[in-house]
């Protein structure tokens, strides 16, 4: 294993993130991962990027801009042939997660794809696409069907992670992290309503990657965050400062 390239992989586009938040993934990863890396980017503005980050192009997607935001842009992994890449291993991360202990172990653990269970549909089969694994330039299908059935998928699943999830199911290799590696911020950390007002929210001391999905991003963490009327309110947590 230790001569083996290992890949993690991020996209950037539009303005909800700015490119300091690849910086500092990288960042993150290069302090928490021992294995031999190549960090990549699809990104549509590289503008400051960390020298060490390898820049390709987003792959191009024809979906209409008036469509609201579902990570649909995610399933252009899957696209096509990336030069280099073939029986390669990518470990795709968000850029609003925070790393906060070694990660090794995503590649490490057996599989062929695997996702986050989704904390929000435990009855359901559906992952949260937050942090990923999955085989470079295999899986076109998932990409051709999306497009060639674009208006049924979008009836049939509400974002990216549900088609994903279910499409690699069909595919019999659908699998799942350890529990504890990846949790929710807002669904384990946040303290309960109207506890989030006079209480931090809590540091899980057994997590390896915290997932900010929504409202709030880490650096609204950082600072302090008033959301949903107060039921989201969130004294500035002082513990992220050691990651973030």
């Amino acid at each position: 294993m230790e001569d083996k390239k290992f890949y993690v992989v991020c996209m950037k586009w539009g303005s909800k993130f700015d490119n300091s938040y690849v910086n500092r993934l990288y960042n993150l990863v290069s302090k928490n991962l021992t294995l031999p890396f190549k960090f990549i980017c699809f990104t549509d503005n590289s503008d400051g990027f960390n020298s060490e980050i390898e820049v390709r192009p987003l792959p191009e997607m024809d979906l209409d801009p008036s469509l609201p935001e579902r990570g649909w842009r995610k399933l252009s992994l899957f696209k096509e042939t990336f030069e280099g890449l073939d029986g390669c291993t990518g470990l795709f991360l968000d850029l609003d997660i925070v790393i906060r202990d070694n990660i090794d172990e995503f590649f490490k653990v057996p599989g062929e794809f695997i996702i986050i269970k989704d904390w929000d549909f435990p009855n359901d089969i559906i992952g949260n696409s937050s942090v990923f694994r999955f085989e470079f330039n295999k899986h076109k299908d998932v990409y051709d069907y999306f497009i060639s059935n674009f208006d049924s998928v979008r009836q049939q699943h509400r974002n990216e992670q549900a088609y994903l999830s279910y499409k690699m199911h069909e595919k019999g290799i659908l699998s799942y992290w350890d529990e504890s590696w990846c949790v929710s911020f807002k669904r384990k950390c946040l303290q309960p309503f109207p506890l989030n007002f006079f209480l931090c929210a809590k540091e899980p001391q057994t997590a390896k990657i915290i997932v900010f999905h929504g409202r709030p991003t880490p650096e609204q963490a950082l600072n302090g965050y008033w959301g949903k009327g107060g039921l989201r309110y969130v004294k500035p947590v002082s513990w992220l400062k050691k990651y973030w």
